[in-house]
């Protein structure tokens, strides 16, 4: 635990990757209030009382209608379906959420494993795009209405 987390966090959590992160989203909420149901927050194992990495939305429906789904999962805790545990609630809520109309998902291009997590949801690819911590990224999304 620490003066801002009333849980205990990993060192992934707090290392520099997830830092911006963090900070990122704090101004967002900060500049917006009504953001904080959409970002990030813990993916965390109730049986355990272990935080194990990251999800949320980049925030609310844009413009648009298009909300973005992002999550990280600490590397000695993947491939035991924390992923897909936590990705489960976002493309539903997206989808009973009148104004959201499109749900992506970027993934870099040798993330093999987030991306057949996310073409099980139906998510396609619409393009590429480049990141400025993340690099390239592959765009993947699904119309709400088809969740």
């Amino acid at each position: 635990m620490t003066a801002t987390s009333p849980i205990s966090l990993t060192t992934y959590l707090t290392g520099s990757d997830r830092r911006g992160l963090w900070q990122r989203r704090s101004r967002q909420v900060a500049a917006d209030p009504g953001s904080a149901a959409w970002v990030t927050g813990i993916i965390w194992d109730q049986q355990h009382l272990l935080a194990v990495g990251t999800v949320g939305y980049h925030g609310p429906p844009d413009t648009s209608g298009m909300v973005e789904i992002g999550y990280a999962v600490d590397p000695a805790h993947r491939r035991r379906g924390y992923a897909r545990a936590a990705l489960e609630p976002l493309p539903a809520r997206a989808a009973q959420t009148p104004q959201v109309h499109t749900v992506r998902v970027t993934i870099g291009p040798g993330n093999t494993a987030s991306y057949r997590l996310a073409s099980q949801y139906g998510f396609v690819k619409v393009g590429e795009q480049w990141d400025d911590e993340d690099g390239l990224e592959i765009i993947y999304e699904i119309p709400a209405d088809r969740l």
